[in-house]
C-alpha cells in the first residue's frame, strides 16, 4: 500500500518567529515544544520518517501534527477540546453551597447545632440552589477548601463567680479513666502547694 506523500509546509515570517519561540522557549510545555519542532523540520522540507527518527517520535505522530498544521495553521498545534461529561454544577452553585456551610444552621432557621454533609445536601435542594446533589459531592467541595462545618465550636464565657464551684459538684467525667486522672492531678497539686 503506497504511503501518502508528506504535506508541504511553508511558513510566513510571523509563524516562523512564533514557532521558534514555542520550540526554544523555557516555559513552553513539552508537548507544544515537540509539535513546534515537527513543524519547523517539516518547513525545511524533511520527510516525516526522518523527523520521527531524529525526534524519537512515532511516524503517525509526526504525520498528524504536520497535517493539522497544514490545514489549520498555528491554532491547530494546541490540544483539541476533550470529550467528557460536562460539569453538573456551575461555579456559582459551588460557591453558594460553601457559603451555606460557613453559616450556622440556626442562622438559616434550621433546627440543628452543626451542619453535616447530608443535612447540607438536603438544605441545598430545599433552597433550590441545585436540583439534586449528593452528600459526597458536598463533602468533596468542602474538603477542597478545608471547610469542616461539623467541627464548629462555640465558647461559653462564664461571668458568674459561683458557677465553677457549683459546676464542679454537678459535673461528672465522661470516662472513668478521666476521673482517675483528674483525681491524681489534684493530689499532686495538693502535695506541691
Amino acid at each position: 500500500m503506497p504511503v501518502a506523500p508528506a504535506r508541504p509546509i511553508t511558513l510566513t515570517a510571523s509563524e516562523r518567529k512564533r514557532l521558534k519561540t514555542m520550540a526554544y522557549g523555557h516555559k513552553t510545555e513539552h508537548r507544544l515544544r515537540q509539535r513546534a519542532h515537527v513543524v519547523l523540520h517539516a518547513a525545511r522540507g524533511r520527510p516525516n520518517a526522518r523527523i520521527a527518527r531524529e525526534m524519537g517520535l512515532h511516524l503517525d505522530t509526526v504525520r498528524t501534527w504536520r497535517g493539522r498544521f497544514a490545514e489549520h495553521r498555528l491554532p491547530a498545534l494546541s490540544d483539541r477540546k476533550r470529550s467528557g461529561r460536562p460539569a453538573s454544577f456551575t461555579p456559582l452553585q459551588t460557591a453558594q453551597v460553601k457559603a451555606l456551610a460557613c453559616q450556622l444552621p440556626a442562622e438559616s432557621g434550621t433546627p440543628l447545632s452543626r451542619w453535616s454533609a447530608p443535612e447540607l445536601a438536603r438544605e441545598v435542594v430545599g433552597r433550590a440552589i441545585a436540583g439534586a446533589i449528593s452528600a459526597s459531592t458536598v463533602r468533596r467541595w468542602l474538603r477542597q477548601d478545608a471547610l469542616k462545618p461539623w467541627q464548629y465550636q462555640s465558647w461559653i464565657f462564664i461571668t458568674d463567680p459561683c458557677l465553677p464551684v457549683q459546676g464542679r459538684a454537678r459535673a461528672r467525667p465522661l470516662c472513668p479513666h478521666l476521673e482517675r486522672r483528674s483525681a491524681r492531678r489534684g493530689r499532686v497539686r495538693d502535695q506541691r502547694g
